[in-house]
């Protein structure tokens, strides 16, 4: 299947601003001065912090209405009911069994872990359990076109764009639309919304529920079709999703997310956007149907249909997403198509699978080689994605291919073999995934006898079934490869290289004359897919499971064979091949998604080709062209290959997969401690510069004046740290445990004045400089710097603190080396962290890395009526903040409008549970010698938590 770094990009390059994933920033401890941090390369490694995202605020719907409140602002005529199964009348109960969560389940996720802020926010009782008909934002499942006479819903064929009506179209899209509603109405309760995929390397599924509706917006207005957003900020917030990545990159989900009620609203509002567009917008004017519009990619509506084929795309993504997730979180929607029959048809037994009883043998068949044409042409009548159009012609040797793709029966002799324990059969890459994940059978595998007896039963989306030996096994590239090995090993190939697998271009071969390239650049239907729906695809000569003829795999040897005798080769599972993703001669780029495949021609993806159960749309035409990274599954299984001849695969760098180590280190490596020397925050000179500012009476007893004395000098902008700490006693915080944090302390000024008010005071800075010079002032050493003069000129002046700052009120305060970033973390699992009654950021938010990660923890470690300070003047620098995690201070790309920070932070932290109580403009002065002097002008809010 397609990369999730292509499905999820923003929608223009000015928007995504998303910074080289092969680069970082040294963190700064979140000061204003005017030295820069320089930009450095790192290795892909994640960086110790827990990564935290933006909540979403819903600025058309008040978070204190219940759900059912939101749920029955406006009414649908829709419904849901159980697929192929009996359904009453009001779609609202279904003959299907639900498991249901133990006890057991529930005490083993009762360990707190960072998602779990999203929980218990008043949706979880509408999610559990069949979904009622008001869960559909546009048409239900049972009266949505595609839907059969039983009402299970399956896709339409894929739209012809030379005969284009409204009426079409928006059957396509209600189709589309309804498909993904359908999937999601499969999550029991609020859990699964949020709960991080196992491996932890893609968004929960709440970002995938508000993705494809942002996208629908955000490329009809690059269009120019919709000219306003119907949410910004959801627009800007749900449209950049996270490539897999390397398999150890473990740091993308620990996140706060909005409710799964507001973005239903706002699916609500897009759905109704969208029909109103393709209803009236001129460019679809078909006078009443008489006069069909022809849609290619100069058309505005182009985009529209990119919409479709990106939805269907993530129809199919979070299919492999939800068939991850614990069982218990899951159940069958209503109207969903079924599993294939032979699930229910015949019994199977556990363990120890007999070819030709349990499993079909898998003869090598002979194939003439030939010149295969790749490539899509400009003028065919359906959607295509960039990398389809282009031409290559490959010539491809003789070789042999296995009858039909390596079923689990097959595969289950390389489990009891002890293949995944025997390194030698995997590449260095493969084996570190391998043991990262502790894989010791296929992940859809689930061990039903106890260890050793080799026992399994099967996972599909929804369902734990009995083992189907003669369905494909769903495994990764790494795990394909490995089975290659070991069966080269043990049988011998037919040919004197060993096995291997499929290309791109020796799968144009094997599948059906009648369905090939050739015969679709001829004839329009020769694309199957083009004029069969998934309720017709499972029958006739060239039948198949693709198009959601059903909801899982089915026996390789359920349908025909194509003319060379293959099995499968369109639908069933996706077949990694040995090409690289890669383009074809004459590639361009849509202006509309300038980097949908780009950034994916990189020699670290894999294609994969034919499609599956669940493939649609575009995903199941003859001119697809899908990938994945190696480590991923995506319904997918592999075929084996054979020939005497090197594998004609188009492969961008050489080794294919061999590793991603090699990935990684392609990247300087460098040191990211907070000892690094590249931490200029370390420097003798910040710290002089820091002490003056936190302790603005040293140089009293050396009559140093802080500012050189002259008329109108800026002396209100003294005492900064002290006058933020007088602010936080100031907005009166209520009294829960007498407790502050002071987060990017420096040195400690603010801190000892926080300690004026409180029992105690946490206070953190990234840099260890700083910290130690804080701790020494608190022991009650003599602290002295020099203060700059005039050039090489400076006076040494001793620490004075302010009146108040004693011996007694010092030792309240707990001064820590830490990252602002970290704030989640700490508060899972640092011992002493706890929660606070007053909270102080000083002009530290737009110097980090990623603001919102110290944003989002504020819920967990504020008491509730205590108070929030942030202070910053916004001065946002890609050499501190990657633009993509600026809060604002950009435009709009469409609309041009300018995005501000103070807005943006107002949405983020009301969204968060905060009332803004308090705005004022606060200067500050910093020196750098005595004729020099940085004026600052933050501006300073106080949040109360409610």
């Amino acid at each position: 299947m397609i990369s999730a770094a292509m499905l999820s990009r923003s929608a223009s390059s000015s928007l995504r601003m998303a910074a080289n994933r092969a680069t970082s920033t040294i963190r700064p401890t979140g000061r204003h001065h005017p030295m820069r941090l320089r930009s450095i390369t790192t290795r892909q490694h994640p960086l110790p912090t827990i990564t935290v995202h933006r909540k979403i605020h819903r600025e058309n719907a008040s978070a204190a209405l219940g759900t059912n409140a939101i749920i029955n602002k406006r009414s649908k005529s829709s419904g849901a009911a159980a697929a192929s199964m009996e359904f009453d009348d009001d779609d609202t109960t279904a003959t299907t069994t639900y498991v249901s969560s133990t006890d057991d389940d529930l005490a083993a996720r009762t360990r707190q872990e960072a998602w779990m802020v999203n929980l218990n926010r008043g949706d979880n009782e509408w999610l559990t359990g069949p979904r009622s008909k008001e869960w559909y934002t546009g048409k239900s499942p049972k009266h949505c076109p595609g839907a059969d006479s039983h009402g299970v819903l399956r896709s339409l064929p894929l739209p012809n764009l030379s005969n284009v009506t409204r009426q079409a179209a928006l059957e396509y899209f209600d189709n589309s639309w309804t498909l993904f509603e359908m999937l999601f109405a499969g999550l029991k309760g609020e859990e699964p919304f949020y709960r991080p995929p196992v491996h932890g390397l893609r968004h929960p599924q709440i970002f995938y529920y508000g993705h494809t509706p942002c996208l629908y917006i955000n490329k009809l207005r690059v269009a120019g079709v919709l000219e306003k957003p119907v949410n910004a900020y959801f627009e800007s917030i749900f449209e950049v999703g996270v490539d897999e990545m390397l398999w150890d990159d473990m740091h993308k989900n620990d996140m706060v997310w909005p409710k799964v009620s507001e973005v239903y609203e706002y699916r609500k509002d897009v759905y109704d956007t969208i029909v109103d567009a393709i209803k009236t917008h001129p460019c679809l004017d078909d006078k009443g149907g008489a006069e069909p519009v022809t849609v290619n990619q100069d058309h505005p509506m182009w985009a529209l249909f990119m919409g479709f084929e990106h939805e269907r795309i993530h129809l199919e993504t979070s299919s492999v997403l939800f068939r991850e997730t614990p069982i218990e979180l899951v159940q069958t929607p209503a109207h969903f198509p079924t599993l294939h029959p032979s699930v229910y048809n015949t019994t199977s037994k556990a363990t120890q699978p007999v070819e030709g009883e349990d499993f079909p043998a898998n003869q090598m068949i002979a194939v003439k080689g030939n010149d295969i044409k790749l490539g899509k042409p400009l003028d065919f009548p359906s959607y295509g994605w960039d990398n389809e159009y282009g031409e290559r012609t490959m010539n491809v040797p003789d070789f042999h291919a296995s009858e039909h793709m390596v079923t689990n029966g097959e595969f289950w002799q390389f489990v009891a073999d002890g293949g995944y324990r025997n390194e030698k059969y995997w590449c260095e890459d493969g084996w570190a995934w391998r043991t990262h994940r502790n894989l010791k059978w296929p992940f859809f595998w689930k061990q039903v006898g106890p260890a050793g007896s080799h026992e399994y039963g099967l996972r599909t989306i929804f369902e734990e079934v009995p083992m189907r030996w003669d369905w494909p096994v769903d495994v990764t590239y790494y795990e394909s490869k490995a089975f290659c090995k070991y069966k080269s090993e043990r049988d011998g190939s037919p040919t004197s290289k060993p096995y291997r697998l499929l290309t791109e271009a020796e799968h144009q071969i094997i599948r059906d004359p009648r369905h090939s390239l050739d015969a679709a650049r001829e004839d329009v239907s020769a694309d199957k897919v083009m004029v069969t729906a998934g309720s017709e695809f499972a029958y006739g000569e060239t039948a198949a499971n693709l198009n959601m003829a059903y909801s899982s795999s089915s026996p390789v040897d359920a349908f025909p064979p194509s003319e060379s005798g293959h099995r499968d080769t369109i639908g069933n599972n996706w077949e990694w091949t040995e090409d690289h993703f890669n383009p074809l001669k004459n590639f361009e780029v849509h202006h509309v998604y300038d980097d949908f495949s780009t950034p994916c021609f990189d020699g670290k993806h894999s294609m994969i080709v034919g499609g599956s159960f669940m493939s649609t749309g575009d995903e199941a035409s003859v001119f697809a062209r899908f990938h994945f990274r190696p480590h991923f599954l995506q319904h997918s299984g592999f075929r084996l290959v054979a020939s005497e001849e090197d594998a004609p695969a188009t492969q961008l760098f050489p080794g294919s997969f061999s590793g991603q180590a090699a990935a990684r280190d392609e990247a300087e490596e460098v040191d990211l401690s907070p000892s690094s020397e590249d931490n200029v925050y370390e420097s003798d000179d910040l710290l002089a510069m820091y002490l003056g500012l936190h302790f603005p009476l040293s140089g009293s007893k050396e009559n140093v004046n802080p500012i050189m004395q002259h008329e109108h000098a800026p002396t209100h902008g003294l005492r900064f740290p002290q006058r933020v700490a007088e602010l936080v006693r100031k907005l009166e915080p209520e009294t829960t445990n007498n407790r502050a944090l002071d987060v990017g302390c420096a040195v400690g000024g603010s801190s000892f004045e926080l300690a004026k008010s409180f029992e105690h005071v946490e206070a953190f800075d990234f840099s260890s400089n700083f910290v130690e010079a804080a701790k020494r002032i608190q022991s009650g050493e003599e602290l002295s710097f020099r203060i700059p003069v005039e050039g090489e000129i400076s006076e040494e002046v001793s620490v004075v603190n302010e009146p108040g700052v004693d011996s007694e009120v010092m030792k309240r305060v707990n001064f820590f080396q830490g990252d602002a970033c970290a704030l989640s973390e700490y508060a899972n699992s640092k011992e002493g962290f706890g929660t606070f009654d007053a909270v102080m950021l000083s002009n530290l938010l737009c110097r980090l890395p990623d603001p919102m990660a110290a944003l989002n923890a504020m819920p967990k470690i504020v008491n509730k009526g205590g108070v929030v300070v942030m202070v910053t003047p916004f001065t946002w620098l890609e050499e501190f903040t990657p633009k993509s995690k600026w809060l604002g201070g950009f435009h709009d790309p469409v609309s041009q409008e300018p995005l501000y920070s103070k807005d943006n932070l107002k949405q983020i932290m009301e969204s968060l549970g905060f009332e803004k109580i308090h705005e004022e403009q606060m200067p500050l002065v910093i020196r750098e010698h005595q004729r020099k002097y940085q004026y600052i002008l933050s501006e300073a809010t106080g949040w109360r938590r409610m």
